[in-house]
């Protein structure tokens, strides 16, 4: 299932000019920290908190990335890891941007290409140890069932750990949704109520929400 876009604006199964400014943001910490303080209120470091956290899976461990986007999550990935890195994507340009970043880190060995819905994933259950999903809930047409897909496929004592903009974070924030929403790069969203609410609906443990600007950070165990 695909948003309407903007073409060249927006438009996740293309390769957006948002995903260039959101991937240089993050490359470039000193150019992305004001530009993530004033777009969305946000502080960029936790998204290198989480991502390095990837570092501490241990040797057999598997990974799923959805939406690996511009393969952010790599960063995370030591080179002497041994794991398996599912990166998952529903555009065929993110996951070539996913793949050639890979190649460039040294990690391409360990990672693996899918292109998924993220509403329909195609894993068994109960298949990976930690799931990401940095900035992307915002960008599905169904959030509810992505969280319910991400907590499926994941092993008992497994760890999802996401990102996402919030409905619920007031008036300031309302021109970024709407912004977002008629470019064809924001879903129909979830407040953080209701993100609570399903965390604790699919049976995830020790949920952890953070807000941070526009945003809410999370980690919750299975």
């Amino acid at each position: 299932m695909r948003l309407p876009a903007v073409p060249g604006l927006g438009g996740w199964g293309d390769d957006p000019a948002w995903g260039v400014v959101y991937d240089a943001t993050v490359e470039h910490p000193r150019l992305g920290r004001p530009l993530w303080r004033l777009g969305v209120g946000a502080d960029l470091d936790r998204l290198h908190r989480a991502v390095r956290a990837v570092g501490s899976l241990p040797d057999g461990g598997r990974v799923l990335d959805v939406p690996c986007g511009g393969g952010i999550g790599l960063r995370g990935l030591r080179t002497d890891q041994e794991v398996d890195y599912l990166a998952a994507d529903l555009s065929p340009v993110m996951l070539a941007r996913t793949g050639r970043v890979a190649e460039r880190l040294g990690v391409a060995d360990r990672v693996r290409l899918l292109r998924a819905d993220v509403a329909h994933l195609p894993l068994p259950d109960d298949h990976v140890d930690l799931v990401l999903s940095f900035t992307g809930l915002h960008c599905f047409p169904d959030p509810v069932a992505a969280v319910h897909e991400m907590a499926r496929v994941l092993r008992p004592g497994g760890m999802l750990s996401l990102s996402t903009l919030v409905e619920d974070s007031g008036p300031r924030y309302l021109p970024l949704r709407v912004v977002g929403r008629a470019a064809g790069l924001l879903g129909p969203g979830i407040t953080q109520q209701a993100l609570a609410r399903e965390l604790d609906g699919v049976g995830l443990h020790d949920v952890r929400l953070v807000r941070d600007g526009a945003m809410v950070w999370v980690t919750a165990v299975a």
